[in-house]
């Protein structure tokens, strides 16, 4: 890059009616580079500016929506074959528990990839006002857990089924009425506009994803997992800048948000989490397993 006027460096008597109306109100250069035969000694003063755009900056001004576009489809795709590496399909669905099945919806808005949540209605007599994704009980006639997730999604938020591209069924869960909970990933369409159900569901937003592993504001909270084992907790604070609302994220929505999030981005969170990055699968499946095994156990003892 040509030398420009170093800042500070007042411009030459002899040099300023050659530039004529490029000079700025400080009576300096305005920033253009001078041709050769015009450019002054250097100053012995201050260092000349050199800038370096990154290739991450650079924008092909000739094809700017094709660019986007591109750079889209690469965030989609990237998540996808991630998504699809660590699909644990019906592994689990032969444990004898009661079954239940949420949707994790992921959209791209402003190209960030974004996680869909509800807030439960403050009529329902489970966990009334609390943030969730859509879901629910598995029904007689739903052929497996992808079925269940979706039927409950077009029940609560008005997702019908063909929109969505379902992605993978991530490692269960088992929450404290010991049901086994499956989530279920999948991309829905960036326009998407959720019609909740108000019987069901008081309000809909989104959150960045990346949101679950660099918060603004957790805290790790104690409490008694499904073996009455003391572990921790994630909670979190989500400003909401839109709707200018704040959510309270915890408890097993959070749990998925963050496995998620990990499974996508493949980097450590800024607070702990007991998952083996380099095995997260293997780690997941295992610390489940020991969760049933412990819940199995202390049944049994109850007899």
């Amino acid at each position: 890059m040509a030398r420009l006027l170093t800042p500070g460096c007042s411009v030459p008597d002899w040099l300023k009616p050659l530039l004529g109306g490029r000079l700025n109100a400080a009576g300096r250069e305005a920033g253009r580079p001078l041709p050769p035969h015009l450019r002054p000694p250097p100053c012995s003063v201050c260092p000349p500016i050199r800038m370096r755009i990154p290739v991450s900056s650079r924008v092909d001004w000739r094809e700017p929506s094709s660019v986007c576009k591109r750079g889209r489809e690469s965030i989609k795709e990237k998540a996808k074959l991630r998504l699809r590496e660590c699909d644990v399909g019906d592994k689990f669905s032969h444990l004898p528990l009661r079954k239940a099945s949420v949707l994790l919806p992921l959209l791209l808005r402003d190209g960030v990839l974004c996680l869909l949540l509800t807030v439960r209605s403050v009529q329902l007599r489970r966990s009334p006002g609390e943030v969730c994704f859509p879901g629910g009980k598995r029904e007689e006639r739903d052929k497996d857990e992808i079925d269940t997730a979706l039927r409950e999604a077009k029940e609560e938020v008005g997702l019908q089924p063909e929109k969505v591209e379902v992605m993978c069924r991530l490692v269960p869960v088992i929450d404290k009425m010991n049901h086994l909970i499956t989530p279920v990933v999948g991309f829905i369409e960036d326009t998407f506009q959720a019609s909740p159900n108000p019987d069901e569901v008081s309000d809909v937003f989104v959150v960045p994803l990346e949101y679950f592993i660099k918060p603004l504001n957790y805290v790790a909270l104690p409490y008694k997992n499904s073996s009455g084992y003391l572990s921790w907790m994630h909670c979190f604070t989500y400003d909401d800048h839109e709707s200018k609302k704040s959510f309270k994220i915890w408890g097993l929505t959070a749990h998925l948000a963050v496995f998620l999030a990990i499974v996508i981005f493949r980097t450590k969170p800024t607070f702990e989490v007991h998952y083996d990055l380099d095995n997260l699968i293997a780690s997941a499946e295992n610390g489940f397993m020991n969760l049933y095994a412990s819940i199995k156990e202390r049944k049994k003892s109850s007899l």
